[in-house]
């Protein structure tokens, strides 16, 4: 039997398989060796230690379904799924149905007793796949399986490493290459179709098979959501539509760089002073601290009361006024927790705001050396309140824009005010979070004029933060967890819908003899010119650490790759504006551009920024040449002036000349020779 009741869709069957088809691209296929859909039970337990989980499942049944029973419509398919052949108990039902363009799966549960599901869509051993949220180590995920739960990410990120295994022994804290703050159930494959899953449950997509991709997850899902397209451009459209976009970023964001610094109105002063002096643009100074600093073993850490401390930055108010009035914009720092020792936690805890333990009291989170409560976002009345917060504390005191850290620490077991599963709320909070920013930004009627970014995300998150950060890099070379790693992230984010993305300039976490260098620092710069924002940071451990006014040839580095940014910005406002108006990613993959080069797909360190420059940033230590692929194309080398064809090529990129290329028949090129002209090429 063949349905044909929806457009695109072809479904046959004829009682002992089943296959759907949309638009030629085989999604769905079933026969009673092979089954494509199974249900199960499964016991949980979780282990959270400072924002680390340990996910251990015990699958106690797992049982093929069959698809006894398909009737058709003008407008849905519906599927019966049974335990058995030829039995009338209904397990699951399956309505195939299309919307906007998109068709949807969407599942129905009969018996509650389940709480395990797997889905298998057909693949080949030739198909590639990517997205999954924020991924760190691996842009194609085939072959590869990634558990999908917002934590942290680890130090280090892989197990063969000795900063990992140091973690892992003294704070829990190694990770995986699959820990992200930001992951998604969406994908996208080189059969040029997207599959999303209308799901917050824990679920674990696993690409290892050459025959068929399998996605688990702890609940039936909502849906799973596919579409197609002639163009990955065309596909990156459509599933932004179904996400939602980014807004344009302020016009000051692309001023200069934003400077992370610490340590108190003098401090700050003087660096500013020093850098007006040497002419170094200041779009922003970034003031984490600026609500009091604690000291912990892990190094500098903030004071977690949402308000300003005058001790450590006296006539801080009147200051704002000041650098605003010299095109400095003030930003800040916030997170969903509350300190236990700070005032807003007690009015919190009076007004009966924080989630509860499951003795009724309220839930404190370790978050090292320090415990902190959880502001319930399932509380109408909390989140007006943390909106106020946000309102009477950040924006009336002027800031322009903030870092909202966190959101991945929910536990498992805290009470949540509404009465729903915080196991599925989990992967929800970054969203909930991100909400509740914008809120208090559009509430404040400064949409357009604020920004703040977030490292952690989950579906959702695309319309309502409007730039991400890659968290909390090593301060060292590793490929899964320093320098090399946010540009996966980048790429792998931008395909899953978050296209604004950049990155701590010389990476965070200094641990376990980890040590920022100045090289490290000096390429870490020159790729963030290069990206929609620079942002600088001293890291958990300052003194560890090597900073960008430490030399004075490193501080004229951050000069010349800042004038290089802010040469280029009318070109990356351009590219920021396409996001917003189409999905494409800012930083995005050169497949993207270049859909017939076969190689392209398999390039993961490189990125085109926008569709004219190609980057192809330097990642090791002691690297004075560099090898770049170029798809078929004519390329100009920014710094030089060299032309080159497609292919393999070495190329000269020292310190401040990160091997950069821009097609010669762009009409941006006139721009780009200007910005060339600032490091060495004279047209």
């Amino acid at each position: 039997m063949m349905v044909n009741a929806l457009h695109g869709v072809n479904v046959v069957s004829d009682g002992r398989t089943f296959e759907l088809r949309y638009f030629d691209r085989l999604l769905f296929q079933h026969s009673r060796q092979n089954p494509a859909l199974f249900i199960g039970k499964g016991h949980e337990d979780i282990k959270m230690y400072r924002g680390n989980f340990e996910m251990n499942d015990y699958v106690s049944e797992r049982f093929p379904l069959y698809p006894e029973t398909i009737e058709q419509t003008d407008h849905k398919i519906l599927i019966q799924w049974h335990l058995h052949p030829n039995d009338d108990h209904i397990v699951v039902t399956t309505e195939i149905k299309e919307d906007k363009g998109s068709l949807y799966l969407n599942f129905e549960q009969w018996n509650d007793w389940y709480n395990r599901c797997w889905i298998r869509i057909p693949s080949t051993a030739e198909e590639k796949v990517y997205g999954c949220g924020e991924q760190l180590s691996y842009f194609n995920l085939k072959g590869k399986n990634f558990p999908l739960w917002t934590s942290e990410p680890g130090v280090g990120r892989n197990k063969k490493t000795y900063t990992t295994f140091q973690a892992d022994v003294k704070d829990k804290a190694g990770g995986d290459y699959y820990n992200t703050n930001y992951p998604q159930p969406t994908f996208i494959s080189t059969e040029k179709y997207f599959c999303h899953s209308e799901t917050t449950a824990y679920a674990d997509f696993n690409f290892e098979n050459n025959d068929f991709h399998e996605l688990h997850f702890w609940e039936v899902p909502n849906s799973i959501v596919f579409a197609v397209a002639d163009t990955f451009k065309d596909l990156q459209g459509k599933l932004t539509c179904l996400l939602g976009r980014q807004p344009e970023l302020p016009a000051w964001t692309y001023n200069g760089v934003w400077l992370g610094i610490q340590g108190g109105t003098e401090v700050v002063e003087q660096k500013l002073d020093e850098a007006k002096e040497a002419g170094l643009k200041v779009g922003a100074v970034w003031l984490q601290d600026w609500q009091g600093r604690r000291t912990t073993s892990f190094g500098k850490r903030l004071q977690w009361n949402w308000q300003w401390d005058a001790r450590q930055y006296p006539e801080l108010d009147t200051k704002i006024k000041e650098w605003n009035h010299r095109n400095i914009k003030f930003m800040g720092y916030i997170n969903p927790y509350l300190v236990d020792d700070g005032m807003l936690f007690k009015e919190a805890q009076a007004l009966n705001l924080l989630a509860k333990n499951e003795a009724g009291a309220d839930y404190l989170v370790d978050f090292g050396e320090f415990y902190c409560g959880v502001v319930d976002f399932t509380n109408p009345k909390a989140v007006t309140w943390y909106k106020k917060v946000i309102k009477d504390y950040l924006i009336d005191l002027g800031m322009s824009g903030w870092m909202a850290d966190f959101g991945e620490y929910l536990p498992t077991d805290v009470v949540l005010h509404d009465g729903s599963s915080a196991l599925k709320r989990h992967n929800e909070w970054p969203k909930l979070w991100a909400e509740i920013n914008r809120e208090a930004v559009a509430e404040s009627d400064r949409a357009g004029d604020i920004v703040f970014f977030m490292r952690a995300g989950y579906t959702g998150i695309q319309s309502n933060c409007p730039l991400l950060w890659a968290g909390d890099q090593s301060v060292n070379w590793s490929i899964d967890d320093g320098l090399a790693s946010v540009i996966p992230a980048a790429l792998s984010a931008g395909v899953s819908g978050m296209g604004l993305h950049h990155s701590d300039i010389g990476g965070y976490t200094s641990l376990h003899g980890n040590k920022r260098s100045k090289e490290l620092l000096m390429r870490w710069t020159e790729m963030a010119a290069f990206t929609p924002v620079m942002r600088t940071h001293e890291g958990n451990r300052p003194e560890d650490c090597f900073q960008y006014d430490s030399d004075w040839e490193t501080f004229s580095h951050l000069k010349k790759m800042t004038d290089i940014y802010t040469t280029l910005s009318p070109y990356i406002k351009k590219c920021v504006k396409e996001n917003s108006e189409t999905g494409l990613p800012v930083q995005r993959p050169l497949f993207y551009e270049y859909e017939n080069d076969a190689y392209s797909y398999d390039v993961q360190y490189q990125y085109m920024l926008g569709a004219e420059l190609l980057v192809a940033p330097v990642y090791e230590k002691d690297a004075g040449a560099w090898e770049v692929y170029l798809p078929d194309d004519d390329w100009i080398h920014l710094w030089s002036g060299q032309r080159f064809n497609g292919g393999f090529i070495s190329i000269e990129a020292p310190l401040g000349r990160p091997p950069v290329f821009y097609k010669a028949q762009s009409a941006d090129a006139g721009l780009f020779e200007k910005v060339g002209a600032l490091n060495g090429f004279q047209s």
